[in-house]
């Protein structure tokens, strides 16, 4: 294997170029926690991976609770299935809640605080209800704690609520977001020990990331170095690796084949996982692109990708019933290379069941 086989094997792994999958939650599951702070960009993540999927699709896979949003492996968002929820959150969760610990500090936020907010939280939730955070504000409020009616104090008070498993992701109100709790919304499932949820986290990493690093496992999982190496001993022989550069790549026995004809381009969120799953992304994007998207700063959405390679960026604007994309290449790009770019564009404008208006910057 060398570094420029790479690309080309995520795309596989990551289920874009090899078959599609059928329902949105196998596709979570595939990848384990799909990164979802941008909801609408998470969802079209999803939708780049199904077969003929449309966005109603996702919020109703959402509203129904077959796929949950909640924070869990790093102080983000994350997309995951009921049947993981519980042990990611147990393996993950001390790790986030020390990452938060300035905050907590800042906020007067102690243990014995928070499981006050979670008490009140856990009562206001009671019997099937799904409550906005301002609503959740509101019950905090009323028990007498202060400053939650909205604010950074209420958003450290309901992430904390759900790193500890009290609450989760519930039906979309019309476009806001609601919560849940969790024991009534998600069906029991077997418990897992630590070591136990180590081995999965890490084995299903590098079956759907890989060719990916130790290290690039520690970045996307918020767990130490020593913990990925304590949990590649139990799994190792069931994969396989590779030495390219002085690193070690690890990846699956099997990766699936690539379908007929796959995409040569594809238009990501920058939060996909085909780009933020990794700590070294010199496999999918040279110095010189990555510096030109370091520059555009917090604006930056979408990213071009062709044959593997990042080559740009791009950004949609909704309108009724068109979106329009935009689109910057940071390289010279021939006619067929143009084209591949024209039909990945109207396969978002397909999956958002909108007309496609472009413009090439």
């Amino acid at each position: 294997m060398k570094r420029s086989d790479i690309a080309q094997l995520r795309l596989r792994c990551q289920h874009l170029s090899s078959a599609p999958f059928q329902q949105p939650v196998e596709v979570v599951r595939w990848l384990t926690a799909v990164q979802a702070q941008d909801y609408y960009g998470a969802k079209w993540s999803l939708g780049l991976r199904l077969q003929n999927a449309v966005e109603t699709d996702l919020e109703a896979a959402f509203d129904s609770g077959a796929i949950l949003r909640t924070h869990v492996l790093r102080p983000t968002w994350h997309f995951v299935a009921p049947k993981d929820i519980r042990w990611l959150l147990k393996l993950t969760a001390p790790r986030v809640h020390t990452r938060n610990g300035t905050g907590y500090r800042q906020l007067d936020l102690d243990e014995k605080t928070r499981q006050r907010c979670h008490d009140v939280l856990a009562k206001a939730l009671q019997g099937g209800k799904h409550l906005t955070r301002p609503e959740l504000g509101q019950a905090l409020h009323k028990a007498g704690i202060k400053n939650t009616e909205s604010g950074r104090r209420l958003t450290y008070i309901v992430m904390s609520a759900e790193l500890d498993g009290v609450l989760c992701s519930g039906p979309r109100r019309g476009k806001q977001f609601t919560y849940a709790l969790l024991e009534e919304w998600v069906p029991p499932t077997p418990e897992r020990t630590q070591e136990e949820a180590l081995a999965e986290l890490i084995h299903r990493f590098f079956l759907s990331h890989g060719p990916a690093t130790i290290h690039d496992f520690a970045n996307w999982s918020g767990l130490t170095l020593a913990d990925g190496r304590s949990g590649l001993t139990m799994v190792q022989n069931q994969l396989e690796q590779a030495e390219i550069d002085n690193q070690t790549y690890w990846f699956s026995p099997n990766i699936p084949p690539a379908r007929q004809q796959p995409p040569r381009a594809y238009i990501f969120s920058v939060f996909d996982e085909y780009f933020i799953g990794y700590k070294d992304r010199r496999a999918i994007a040279t110095d010189e692109v990555s510096i030109k998207l370091g520059n555009l700063g917090n604006g930056l959405t979408y990213l071009l990708v062709l044959d593997g390679q990042v080559i740009g960026n791009s950004r949609r604007t909704l309108q009724k019933e068109t979106v329009t994309i935009e689109l910057n290449s940071y390289l010279p790009l021939n006619a067929d290379e143009q084209q591949a770019i024209v039909e990945a564009a109207n396969r978002f404008g397909a999956f958002l069941e909108m007309r496609v208006e472009l413009i090439w910057q």
